[in-house]
């Protein structure tokens, strides 16, 4: 499915997955899983969690241990796609 397609799903989409203090470590089971259940999820990357890190190297890490795609970033919040 093409990038854009899936920038406009993801638009109405409620945030599933928070990424908080724990890190990304905490929730690669609970996206997998939500991937698993439905292609397309939105995770929200907490300021406890991004520490030094921006979000686009976060949510990049995340997508590679789910090996989902990241469809996009915008703020603190990722798309990922599978």
């Amino acid at each position: 499915m093409d990038t854009q397609a899936l920038r406009k799903r993801a638009h109405d989409l409620d945030v599933t997955v928070w990424v908080g203090k724990a890190g990304v470590d905490a929730v690669v089971d609970e996206l997998d899983g939500q991937l698993r259940d439905r292609d397309l999820v939105k995770v929200k990357f907490l300021r406890a969690a991004r520490g030094g890190t921006d979000v686009e190297t976060l949510a990049a890490d995340l997508a590679e241990r789910t090996d989902a795609t990241l469809v996009e970033t915008r703020g603190n919040t990722a798309v990922l796609y599978r």
